[in-house]
């Protein structure tokens, strides 16, 4: 069943006494104002096309609200939905066949035999936890092993990080020097 003109026109009435309410809350989801313009005429044409399903005497305002948010959920799924890419081909073939080569040169620059001397260069007292960690070991594990407080372990380990980086950032320096 439509509606009727005098229904159009109240709900019209109604809807424009709660545009900017239904503006700011179209902005607040969508987080910018030209999705929240389309969210919001999206929104005010569906009150409109279903002015006949609004019950006269309720909460208009949470009615609109409801509106707004399924139109937004529904097209957020959409959109996922769009973005999602299905290979069902053996090993992903369409998926891991893209054309584009990225070149790195990360292999050439930093090889795992220098990253091991920077380790190396690190004194016992930070190398030896660290390399506990590195290869698995918790650090509950690595404070029963060695025989030291959990907290001198963690502190340890975590400035046996900050001395390699600061070592790794020096060596990347010489290197770009040299």
């Amino acid at each position: 069943m439509k509606a009727t003109k005098k229904q159009q026109k109240e709900i019209q009435d109604l809807l424009s006494t709660i545009t900017n309410s239904l503006r700011a809350f179209s902005l607040k989801l969508t987080g910018n104002m030209n999705d929240a313009e389309d969210l919001y005429q999206d929104t005010a044409l569906r009150i409109m096309t279903n002015a006949e399903k609004y019950n006269p005497g309720t909460n208009f305002k949470a009615w609109a609200v409801t509106i707004m948010r399924n139109i937004f959920i529904n097209n957020y799924r959409k959109k996922v939905r769009r973005n999602l890419i299905i290979d069902q081909t053996p090993n992903n073939y369409y998926i891991n066949s893209g054309n584009k080569t990225v070149l790195n040169d990360g292999e050439n620059e930093v090889t795992f035999n220098e990253l091991q001397e920077l380790v190396d260069r690190l004194p016992d007292d930070f190398r030896v936890p660290f390399l506990m960690a590195y290869q698995g070991y918790k650090y509950d594990e690595i404070a029963e092993q060695l025989g030291s407080p959990l907290g001198t372990i963690k502190s340890r380990i975590f400035f046996a990080r900050k001395k390699l980086q600061k070592m790794y950032e020096e060596a990347m320096r010489e290197r770009i020097v040299a």
